[in-house]
């Protein structure tokens, strides 16, 4: 195993939301690229995948529990939003599919309690970070549409990656050899 490699992106997926705390949007995107990118780093490095099946259930259960770490992070940088009692409500919801996906190890749970939560709160953040005047008034103003968007994004997202387990880079990258 490549602990020069591991190690950092793992310290990296438990520290990062932290930031989500005083900087939502940037620490929110920047966790969302590493929690994209950290199986086609940590893998290759020996954390997960190959013929052992202990690593590859040991990078699931890391990337789980960092994922959660991230959520409730999510939960205390929303506190004072006005969209905190949804921000709580998803939160729950993934709770629930957390804590079936480690009694049961069975990934179709995050399929059955989707991840609404970061979508949502990615568009918050967003919405705050560039919209000056009245975030609020905008992101109420067009609620239908994030609510759409995020069941779509994320229904096709939890399909492809928990029932399907169809790996997007490798896709990706086919596309260019």
């Amino acid at each position: 195993m490549n602990w020069f490699v591991v190690v950092p992106i793992i310290a990296a997926k438990f520290l990062l939301p932290v930031a989500l705390i005083w900087f939502p949007f940037e620490a929110g995107w920047l966790n969302f690229i590493l929690d994209t990118q950290d199986g086609d780093l940590l893998i290759p490095a020996g954390l997960g995948g190959g013929v052992v099946a202990d690593l590859n259930h040991l990078y699931q259960n890391i990337d789980k529990a960092a994922d959660y770490v991230t959520y409730i992070f999510m939960v205390v940088a929303a506190w004072k939003w006005p969209v905190r009692k949804w921000i709580i409500g998803l939160f729950l919801l993934r709770t629930v599919g957390q804590a079936a996906y480690f009694i049961t190890q069975n990934e179709l749970m995050f399929l059955f309690f989707p991840n609404f939560l970061e979508p949502l709160f990615l568009i918050c953040a967003t919405i705050l970070r560039f919209d000056r005047n009245d975030p609020w008034d905008h992101f109420y103003r067009h609620k239908v549409l994030y609510a759409s968007i995020i069941f779509v994004y994320k229904m096709q997202d939890e399909v492809l990656t928990h029932l399907i387990n169809f790996d997007r880079s490798d896709a990706i990258s086919s596309l260019f050899n």
